[in-house]
């Protein structure tokens, strides 16, 4: 048997070998290429945060570090203000997206109740719609509620999703009855049963899903621009861009060492775990 991967090589036609070889040879430049391509504004970035004004524009390899761009761009805005209301606000609407989603999710995976099917299809034409689609439905209800500039406003159009909801739903179902029959014939209820065997066995899932959520809500832009008004409850996202504003001046120098200071925790947070991240998503079937 170890003799005939050896042998398959050979029995390919030389011309059809190098074209197989020139396919590789082509995918892994096209690869680099890009890769190469998105690094570029992230070097730029790196480049003009760490030199004078001067070199912004020039590359110039022997020119001088400097750290006065950060600085200069820390005490020209909150911007420590401004993490801790990103931080707080990814943070809420993570923790209820975590408890809607388990529970709907567990609902829709083990429990056969009338309308279940409709009610997950309803659920599954949201994943349809883009969220812009209702930021004035979703601004009126907030001011309805009073919850215009507040980060309870900015969280609670998030904190119910249906790609949590589905993918939760997804790995319960793959979960066997018989654990949960064995868990109930001991003595655990419904919610002893969803915390004590589905969510330790979906733990993957949950990884790969709240860095999803991470990512994305501490890079929302147009629902905090829509719904903030004051320094006090305003994100990163929203911040930079009126830290970015024609009316402080165009320097580029100060405005990206602004835009690394913002990016600093995630890129972080991916540095130290990015093999956590890679495996979660392999090990939760996302592709």
């Amino acid at each position: 048997m170890s003799a005939i991967p050896a042998a398959i090589p050979n029995a390919i036609p030389g011309p059809t070998r190098a074209l197989l070889h020139l396919d590789r040879t082509l995918n892994t430049a096209a690869a680099w290429l890009l890769g190469i391509l998105w690094l570029l504004p992230l070097l730029y970035a790196v480049w003009t945060a760490f030199h004078p004004a001067e070199f912004s524009t020039r590359f110039v390899p022997l020119a001088p570090l400097t750290l006065d761009n950060f600085a200069a761009a820390w005490q020209a805005a909150p911007f420590l203000r401004y993490i801790l209301n990103t931080t707080i606000l990814v943070g809420v609407i993570l923790a209820g997206q975590f408890l809607l989603c388990t529970l709907a999710a567990y609902a829709f995976a083990r429990f056969a109740f009338r309308g279940r099917g409709i009610a997950f299809a309803l659920v599954l034409v949201q994943l349809m719609m883009m969220p812009d689609m209702l930021l004035v439905e979703n601004y009126r209800s907030m001011h309805q509620l009073g919850l215009v500039d507040s980060v309870a406003g900015m969280a609670l159009p998030y904190v119910a999703s249906a790609f949590g909801i589905f993918l939760l739903r997804q790995a319960f179902k793959t979960v066997p009855k018989e654990l949960e029959d064995a868990a109930r014939i001991e003595g655990c209820g419904t919610l002893g049963i969803l915390w004590r065997v589905y969510v330790p066995l979906a733990r993957p899932v949950y990884l790969a899903y709240g860095l999803v959520s991470v990512s994305y809500h501490w890079n929302n832009f147009l629902w905090p621009l829509i719904i903030t008004n004051s320094v006090e409850t305003r994100p990163l996202t929203v911040g930079l861009s009126v830290f970015a504003g024609t009316d402080q001046g165009i320097d580029w120098s100060v405005i990206c060492a602004a835009t690394l200071l913002a990016s600093a925790p995630l890129l972080a947070a991916f540095l130290l775990f990015q093999r956590q991240f890679v495996q979660s998503f392999m090990r939760a079937g996302i592709r």
